[in-house]
């Protein structure tokens, strides 16, 4: 837990991390595009700027990276959800998550690189799948937005109390 310091807030507290079966677990929904942003360029060594927050027709995308070859859209989801050492995303129905996948697909079909990464909060993460059990209207959409020519990524990361740091790929199954 860490002490909220705005006085207006509803709670104390938020909660930052969970331990599971030994295992830390980040709960901090911003750290996902915190961690993004200062991974970005060697996500993409190309690039030459990084915007966040980048609307782009009728959605608002995470981040787009400014490259030789064009823009480069990304959307990042956090993923705290983990059964077995499988890490699933979303672990509540997401309609908002359909938008954004919608709005990349749009993009790749316009020629633009787009991905969308999962960034799994902790280590290690055998795979990553997308929850059709929570979802089944998630877990197609991220199917066709794979056929539409976005990329569909995971990496796990080593989380400590201080930190969260991208650690290295997943495997994407149940597409």
């Amino acid at each position: 837990l860490e002490k909220g310091t705005n006085p207006n807030r509803k709670t104390a507290y938020d909660l930052i991390a969970v331990e599971k079966n030994g295992k830390l677990i980040n709960m901090d929904a911003q750290a996902p595009n915190k961690v993004f942003a200062e991974w970005a360029l060697q996500f993409d060594p190309t690039a030459t700027a990084v915007h966040s927050e980048y609307r782009f027709g009728q959605s608002r995308l995470d981040f787009c990276l400014e490259t030789p070859r064009g823009l480069h859209l990304v959307e990042v989801k956090g993923v705290t959800l983990e059964e077995d050492g499988t890490a699933l995303f979303p672990d509540a129905p997401t309609l908002r998550g359909i938008k954004h996948l919608e709005g990349l697909s749009r993009a790749a079909a316009q020629g633009f690189a787009c991905c969308v990464l999962f960034v799994v909060q902790f280590s290690p993460a055998a795979a990553f799948a997308p929850n059709r059990r929570t979802h089944p209207a998630f877990a197609d959409a991220l199917r066709a937005a794979r056929d539409a020519g976005v990329r569909v990524l995971a990496y796990d990361c080593a989380v400590t109390p201080e930190s969260m740091v991208l650690r290295a790929p997943v495997p994407v199954t149940g597409l």
